[in-house]
């Protein structure tokens, strides 16, 4: 090797090593974390789909806060209780961002509720909750509702009585009829195949979110944006569920009344014709198709999912199930339907609903924030924008808060006396300003659903309670009940 070699090799390396640096460097003061390797970050060590695991594992050596790298762009991940309640709750605001995710311009490009910032996801925000409050979310209204769709998956079910099946299909169609009632002034036949073409347009995307190819989109997007491949299939399963909602815009269009809007679009509508002369209105179309898309999705995916999971963990241990059904017949009796007003008079019931929602953790590491703002977070300087994940299992199962985390055990919620007790660890539905606005449904719903299913059936699984497999399914980031099948006996 002659000096021009040696030399060209020297540059070389120096342009490597600043390059790693410039992708690498800690900017901002971020915490600690695992040295991460150029371009991949730290993604070979989050390569399981249990990504939940490889998260506690860096935790234990690097503490509740730490820095890991997805592809070269640094994540501050939050563990634990502690952590997670310090930036969601005492600095809400600032963690009060959604952070910006490449892929989000396949699907939403920044549209809607749930990948939107700043003044449109406030606006956004704001109008929805009112207009869900408006029809009947959160009161008697949309109890009588949730009743009545419960009501006809109970006669469904009593068709298949002495059947193995799986409910998990019905129980999703039903479950999404109560915010299709709020959203589309509707509900849909179990048979409807253009509603059940969205439930698997979004169920499959859910899927995706973490193929090799969308991942590998998050890192290089204007290069793959060149490129074929399955990362574009994202893309077009959202364009179809989008012209889903765009067919039923057109019909609500043709009858709208502007005095007496039907449902949630119907509300859009109207906004978008009072503040049309209006140039920085966020009540455009784009923004209705995609927050209707938002509130769908999240008005039926996790619960629906958590309420087949509850069937399944009860059906393991039957002894929880006897002691549920035996409040639900010492309170509620069998002659008239559950509802809401019986919840406090039922502690132990409410107990078990409680865990089964943290112990099912539909989404292990939550939706990724972003800070809206410049912050110091324990001694660490995090930039506006970083990108933080906010640990949701961490929290679910952290120790000090539960004392046997990795078992079902209704006594979480439960005091010396038997009373039901809260627990701060409970952050099903995350915590601060992007808490999930439809907590107070997915409640009612999972309260209604159970208690009238164990009034009306008992459950008997295909094997016994002990060969029961409670290991979840792994669809993207998100969890559910493995597929199983039971049959529903009556007296």
């Amino acid at each position: 090797m002659d000096w021009a070699q040696g030399l060209w090799l020297l540059a070389l390396t120096a342009l490597f090593i600043l390059l790693i640096r410039w992708l690498f460097g800690r900017q901002g003061g971020l915490p600690p974390g695992p040295a991460p390797l150029p371009l991949l970050g730290n993604l070979l060590q989050l390569k399981s789909r249990e990504i939940h695991k490889p998260l506690l594992e860096l935790s234990k050596t690097y503490g509740p806060v730490y820095t890991l790298y997805i592809g070269p762009r640094p994540a501050v991940v939050l563990c634990g209780y502690q952590a997670v309640k310090e930036a969601l709750v005492d600095q809400s605001e600032i963690f009060s961002g959604r952070a910006e995710v490449p892929i989000v311009d396949l699907t939403s490009a920044g549209y809607g509720i749930a990948f939107s910032n700043g003044e449109r996801w406030k606006e956004l925000r704001r109008f929805s909750l009112t207009t869900l409050r408006n029809f009947g979310v959160g009161k008697r209204s949309i109890e009588e509702r949730i009743q009545e769709e419960v009501h006809h998956l109970v006669e469904f079910f009593k068709e298949m009585r002495g059947s193995l099946f799986n409910p998990a299909f019905f129980i999703r169609r039903s479950v999404s009829n109560v915010i299709c009632s709020v959203m589309f002034g509707k509900r849909f036949e179990y048979t409807d195949q253009k509603l059940q073409k969205l439930l698997d347009l979004m169920e499959e995307n859910l899927r995706r979110v973490d193929n090799i190819w969308v991942q590998l989109y998050n890192f290089i997007p204007s290069i793959l944006n060149l490129l074929p491949g399955p990362h574009n299939r994202l893309r077009e399963n959202y364009q179809d569920q989008l012209r889903y909602v765009e067919e039923v815009v057109k019909k609500h269009e043709e009858s709208l009344d502007p005095a007496n809007p039907r449902d949630y679009i119907d509300a859009f509508l109207i906004k978008m014709q009072q503040e049309k002369k209006n140039p920085q209105t966020e009540y455009i179309l784009p923004n209705l198709l995609s927050s209707a898309l938002d509130i769908f999705f999240a008005g039926q995916e996790s619960t629906s999912s958590t309420l087949s999971y509850g069937l399944l963990i009860l059906m393991k241990y039957p002894h929880i199930k006897e002691k549920v059904q035996k409040e639900i017949e010492h309170v509620i009796g069998r002659s008239r339907r559950p509802c809401m007003e019986d919840r406090a008079k039922m502690p132990y019931t409410e107990a078990v609903l409680h865990e089964v929602m943290r112990f099912t953790d539909f989404l292990p590491i939550g939706a990724p924030r972003g800070t809206t703002e410049k912050t110091r977070f324990r001694g660490y300087t995090l930039p506006k924008g970083t990108f933080v994940i906010t640990f949701l299992h961490s929290v679910l199962y952290d120790p000090s808060l539960f004392k046997n985390p990795y078992e079902f055990d209704p006594e979480h919620f439960l005091d010396e006396n038997g009373s039901f007790k809260k627990n701060e660890g409970f952050m099903v539905f995350s915590a601060g300003k992007r808490i999930c606005p439809g907590e107070g449904l997915a409640r009612m719903e999972l309260f209604i659903y159970l208690t009238t299913l164990l009034q009306t059936f008992d459950l008997r699984p295909v094997t016994a309670p002990e060969e029961i497999d409670l290991s979840p399914e792994y669809s993207g980031l998100g969890k559910k009940a493995p597929s199983f099948q039971l049959s529903l006996v009556t007296d």
